[in-house]
């Protein structure tokens, strides 16, 4: 186990927490680290804590639309962590997405876009940043939204050589809400990219 302290000193923003010792306990595929901080609650009383936190980097996804057609473009591939906790086959269907790795969110996402569906991005939105699961993971994901005419889509599939080997699912948008309600899309980003498209992007005066 590797004792790390370069994270120690830097984090000042809440008088309330006052970090004393970080440590690396896998830098194997991305980073996990274990920290002890002092924290004070609201009625002033100070407890040492520890939390891991699991570092992956940041990341981006983007829904992509066609009003005329009333269709929204996802991605479905093979996802272990939800193979293992449930889901019926681990074939996960989603927004594209990816890691921002040394890119800015804007850029990434397009690299993404054109590489899970062929799509080359044109008018890009930026739609909100959420973190998906704030107890233990760190990431940051930027979510977009952009229009897509389906006859300039290209391949798509992802990157053979990264192991990946996606479907692009081309769907009726109606369809895409009611299969939230069925449960063949349970993806967190998803969902809410859908429901912001229903609520206040670009399907808000469509019917149902």
């Amino acid at each position: 186990m590797t004792s790390s302290t370069s994270l120690t000193r830097t984090l000042a923003r809440n008088p309330r927490v006052r970090i004393t010792d970080v440590e690396v306990l896998s830098s194997a595929w991305y980073v996990l680290r274990r920290t002890t901080f002092d924290y004070q609650h609201r009625d002033g009383r100070w407890t040492t804590e520890q939390r891991e936190t699991y570092d992956r980097g940041n990341g981006a996804t983007v829904l992509l639309y066609d009003v005329a057609g009333a269709t929204v473009l996802l991605t479905r591939q093979f996802r272990y962590p939800v193979y293992v906790n449930d889901h019926p086959d681990g074939m996960f269907l989603e927004a594209a997405a990816g890691l921002l790795d040394a890119d800015d969110a804007e850029t990434a996402i397009r690299r993404e876009a054109q590489e899970e569906t062929g799509v080359r991005i044109g008018e890009l939105e930026h739609v909100f940043d959420v973190y998906t699961s704030p107890g233990s993971v760190t990431e940051r994901l930027h979510c977009y939204a952009a229009p897509y005419d389906p006859a300039d889509r290209g391949e798509g599939g992802g990157i053979a050589e990264e192991g990946e080997d996606i479907e692009v699912v081309e769907l009726p948008f109606t369809d895409a809400k009611k299969m939230i309600e069925t449960g063949e899309i349970a993806d967190a980003k998803t969902i809410m990219m859908l429901q912001w498209a229903a609520l206040r992007g670009p399907f808000r005066d469509a019917p149902g």
